[in-house]
């Protein structure tokens, strides 16, 4: 893992750099079209950029990992609705999920 205080500056500045680059988009701006591309529902103009910045990109590489693997955890959590839920999950959460479900 790495130090956050040293992460967040780098990757910002890191980010300024590629944002002038022709076909090339930030780090903040990948995060946004992440649900898109997981779904393949980019144009295949913004597919080529996503995928430019994740080649050269190794922490946008590694947040997409994680989105996935929290994506298929999640899914796998919901797959029997009659499954108990652990005693570590604290019920606040429980109920901020069951909540975010109905919107």
């Amino acid at each position: 893992m790495t130090d956050g205080r040293r992460t967040g500056p780098m990757r910002w500045m890191k980010g300024m750099m590629l944002k002038h680059m022709p076909l090339m988009i930030t780090c903040a701006e990948f995060e946004s079209f992440i649900l898109a591309y997981l779904e393949d529902e980019l144009p295949a103009r913004e597919r080529a950029v996503f995928d430019f910045h994740l080649k050269i990109c190794r922490e946008c590489r590694d947040y997409l990992a994680a989105y996935r693997r929290t994506v298929e955890v999640g899914k796998k959590t919901f797959e029997d609705p009659a499954a108990a839920v652990p005693d570590a999950v604290p019920e606040d959460l429980i109920k901020a999920v069951l909540a975010a479900r109905r919107t």
